[in-house]
């Protein structure tokens, strides 16, 4: 599946925005992509992570153990990767600002991890979930996201497969070009912003 054919996927399920949208991360950005629009289709869900799950097995040394994701964003696709990949999934969950394993869910020591997330555009949370797997005792083999937004520049200190690959601009509120400051932002995704 080529990128173009993985973004018809996103614009059939009404899931490539154009606007001015507040991002989790608190940059603004023209573009939005809705990884919960497309995953709300299981078959889709389904064909875009067998692809993804072909690309984790083609670059990622070694054997994934255990699929974890941080919440929201993350469950419904990591979900569907440690399904394709033939593993348990679980995922990690912000509470007072921190990432945390709750449920019940634990990681034995050494356990091959794979970190899976819907869009990466800094990777702050993806970086978070990290820490909290290697605090839990997981030995974190790589990372995968269905979207990688930020042109191959967020660093998760892990090797990251991504189905889609762009460089979306994004912005500090003082750095907004005009004509997005022309338009209210909006706020799509799941994380409350504290301003």
């Amino acid at each position: 599946m080529n990128q173009e054919q993985i973004l018809d996927h996103f614009r059939q399920a009404g899931a490539l925005l154009e606007g001015h949208f507040l991002l989790s991360s608190g940059l603004h950005s023209p573009v939005y992509l809705q990884c919960a629009r497309v995953l709300q289709n299981p078959g889709r869900a389904a064909l875009l992570c067998k692809a993804l799950a072909k690309m984790v097995r083609d670059e990622i040394t070694g054997e994934v153990e255990l699929v974890v994701s941080p919440a929201l964003g993350g469950v419904v696709v990591g979900y569907e990767m440690a399904r394709q990949l033939g593993v348990e999934g679980i995922f990690t969950e912000r509470v007072q600002g921190e990432i945390l394993l709750r449920r019940g869910f634990e990681i034995a020591p050494g356990t091959r991890v794979l970190m899976v997330e819907d869009v990466i555009t800094t990777g702050r949370s993806a970086r978070e979930c990290i820490e909290c797997i290697r605090t839990a005792g997981g030995n974190v083999v790589g990372a995968a996201s269905l979207v990688n937004r930020s042109g191959g520049k967020a660093d998760l200190g892990a090797p990251l497969v991504s189905l889609l690959q762009l460089d979306v601009p994004a912005y500090r509120e003082e750095d907004l070009p005009d004509a997005l400051k022309a338009i209210p932002a909006v706020k799509p995704g799941s994380r409350n912003l504290k301003k």
